[in-house]
């Protein structure tokens, strides 16, 4: 893998003396890096148009234009490249000013070290493929905040819907449970143990004045008179019976029409619905 990223390494050298340029290539030849070279900073500024150059090294001494003008103008017009400059330590004021602003990585001193010249190049690659991966995981942690942005906004769509999908059950459960409470038939809803689950305005009036108390809750054996009891608990009635066909006479002496069937067609539920209806008297 670092063979493969080495030789990926395009490395520019720009010096107007060619025994600087051969001395130099001779040294970072070791590392396997694409060496291209110019001999003044316009030949270097040509080759940087049609080559993707990561680490520039400039002479600071040049003619017409200095190694520090070069590599300001590199740096407006090719930022993510990474410059160092080579010069003597009398020329050090001339580039610390360039060095503050950015336009310089690093100054490397004439005559170098030549494993210090390997390490500081080594690094400034280091440096300039540190910062475009530091923009490739910012492109991506980019995407991936656009995506979950969008993401949120489909949430927030659904839980909206879906909110106005429970207001609207709410408000139709509230109408059905109006209708029911002002029906003129007492309706009484029995779970699998035989309580009362659910009664309307007419099953309490019906049934609660002996008791004086709410049905929900109650047993129906506490409640209904005997004959009332054997059609809950004939197995035909559980087939659902028809209404007015059957009745039962209640403990006030009143006769109902009764009406049996068994829950869980349209729910989860389990148990009974009975439904009673006052008959007038003859």
């Amino acid at each position: 893998m670092l063979e493969k990223l080495d030789k990926s390494r395009t490395l520019l050298l720009v010096d107007d003396e060619p025994n600087i340029i051969s001395a130099l290539k001779r040294t970072l030849r070791r590392d396997g890096y694409r060496i291209l070279t110019a001999g003044c900073a316009q030949d270097g500024l040509n080759l940087l148009v049609d080559n993707d150059v990561g680490v520039i090294i400039s002479d600071q001494r040049m003619p017409q234009v200095t190694g520090v003008e070069f590599l300001r103008k590199v740096k407006e017009l090719y930022p993510k490249t990474v410059r160092l400059v080579l010069s003597g330590y009398t020329e050090l004021e001339s580039v610390t000013s360039a060095i503050n602003e950015g336009a310089i990585y690093k100054f490397l001193t004439k005559p170098w070290d030549d494993d210090l010249l390997l390490k500081n190049v080594r690094e400034a690659f280091e440096y300039h493929e540190l910062e475009y991966e530091n923009q490739r995981l910012t492109r991506e942690l980019q995407c991936s905040n656009e995506e979950l942005f969008r993401l949120n906004q489909n949430l927030e769509q659904q839980v909206q819907q879906k909110t106005r999908q429970i207001m609207h059950n709410m408000t139709m459960l509230e109408i059905s449970q109006e209708i029911l409470e002002h029906l003129p038939v007492a309706i009484i809803g029995i779970d699998s143990n035989n309580f009362i689950a659910a009664s309307n305005r007419c099953a309490d009036k019906l049934f609660t004045s002996q008791h004086r108390r709410c049905l929900l809750g109650l047993q129906v054996n506490e409640i209904f008179p005997d004959a009332l009891m054997r059609q809950l608990q004939q197995p035909a009635a559980l087939d659902a019976v028809e209404l007015g066909v059957n009745t039962a006479q209640l403990a006030d002496g009143n006769t109902v029409q009764v009406w049996v069937c068994p829950m869980g067609e349209s729910s989860r539920s389990h148990g009974t619905i009975i439904v009673l209806s006052p008959m007038k008297a003859n």
